[in-house]
């Protein structure tokens, strides 16, 4: 089953089309990777499908639910607010800077959204969320402050705020950008865990070891295009285009 379906996506700002024909799918417990440099259109992509963008054109169907398409005129239109606040539902985002409220206590972070949006008891929702901490290693954490965390706890628990509303899929931006590499390996252990899980997730990474051993299917994307797409046998092996080639080399160089 199809969890994602993206279609002719296109995105501009201005003058400036930042994101050109963009076509995928995503497989419910699939995890795809999205690779590219800096400015391909990586993030952007993640945002017109958590609605945090407007796309310019194409469409956007998540769990079966159409978020945006072309009308009878040829117009791109998106669906009602309350299919689009169904859709929100069904996906959770992680941010690379984890964007925690700081005036909140660990627990109150992970809480919040359930029981505002999901109007669960204050009891139930916290429930959940001792059991999110400890599946992230810090139920020790619950009363602490966002300011007394680290960043690969923190990052932990903005996962656990994510799966606290029960998401069908998962998105993470850049999720170990703003830690150091002993910190990272925290944040990709857990990611690999809800894989082996079956969770769905699309996840743009600069970790092309991490994407090479964890993704179903990688994404090459460079200047708002698909560059190259397939396995990570394709992408990682001697088959894969000069242009991926060049760009994964020069990783290995860094």
């Amino acid at each position: 089953m199809a969890m994602l379906e993206v279609r002719n996506l296109s995105k501009s700002f201005g003058s400036t089309e930042v994101l050109k024909d963009i076509s995928f799918t995503v497989e419910k417990g699939e995890v795809l990777a999205v690779i590219g440099p800096s400015g391909s259109g990586k993030s952007t992509l993640l945002r017109c499908i958590n609605q945090l963008e407007k796309a310019s054109g194409g469409s956007i169907c998540v769990c079966g639910m159409e978020m945006l398409e072309k009308n009878e005129k040829g117009k791109t239109v998106y669906a009602s607010k309350e299919t689009l606040r169904k859709i929100r539902l069904n996906i959770g985002l992680v941010f690379q800077n984890f964007n925690l409220f700081p005036h909140m206590s660990v627990l109150r972070n992970i809480t919040e959204a359930p029981i505002r949006v999901l109007k669960k008891s204050r009891e139930e929702a916290e429930k959940t969320a001792m059991e999110l901490l400890k599946k992230m290693g810090l139920s020790e954490k619950a009363k602490s402050y966002p300011c007394e965390l680290s960043g690969g706890q923190q990052q932990r628990v903005s996962i656990a705020r994510a799966l606290a509303l029960d998401p069908e899929m998962l998105f993470f931006d850049e999720p170990t950008s703003a830690l150091d590499p002993e910190l990272t390996g925290e944040i990709l252990k857990v990611i690999k865990e809800l894989a082996a899980d079956g969770m769905t997730m699309v996840i743009v990474t600069h970790e092309m070891g991490f994407a090479r051993d964890v993704a179903d299917h990688i994404i090459f994307m460079e200047g708002g295009v698909i560059a190259e797409e397939g396995a990570p046998e394709q992408l990682f092996g001697d088959n894969a285009s000069e242009r991926t080639k060049q760009f994964l080399q020069r990783f290995k160089n860094n």
